[in-house]
């Protein structure tokens, strides 16, 4: 019955270290899309990505976001953004912050499509 016991605790470890290794590192979808600190995220691509094209792009709604866990936390936002007065577009930005030194970089930021 000992024996039993032990390869049971054994198993049971074996199984929770090896679902927590597969998901270590992945992307996870983001659940409030409304949360400022998203918002804030998504207008920090915006604003970098203006910096860097020299474009005049604002955001206009978070449509699709996730999350990944690595020296800090990567971001991955579906977002739209336009210029005032012409069609909104459709991109995917990513940031990665490291929120406990302050840091933010836009990694990428890609048109998806435009919108008719």
């Amino acid at each position: 019955m000992k024996s039993f016991s032990l390869f049971l605790l054994f198993s049971l470890l074996l199984l929770l270290s090896c679902n927590a290794g597969a998901t270590s590192g992945g992307w996870k979808p983001i659940g409030d899309l409304q949360d400022p600190h998203i918002i804030d995220i998504a207008k920090f691509a915006v604003d970098e990505h203006n910096k860097e094209a020299t474009s005049q792009l604002r955001l206009v709604s978070v449509v699709k976001g996730e999350t990944q866990v690595v020296a800090g936390i990567n971001y991955r936002i579906v977002l739209k953004a336009g210029v005032p007065g012409a069609k909104v577009n459709v991109y995917e930005a990513v940031v990665w912050e490291k929120e406990w030194e302050k840091f933010r970089k836009l990694v990428s930021f890609d048109l998806r499509w435009t919108q008719n």
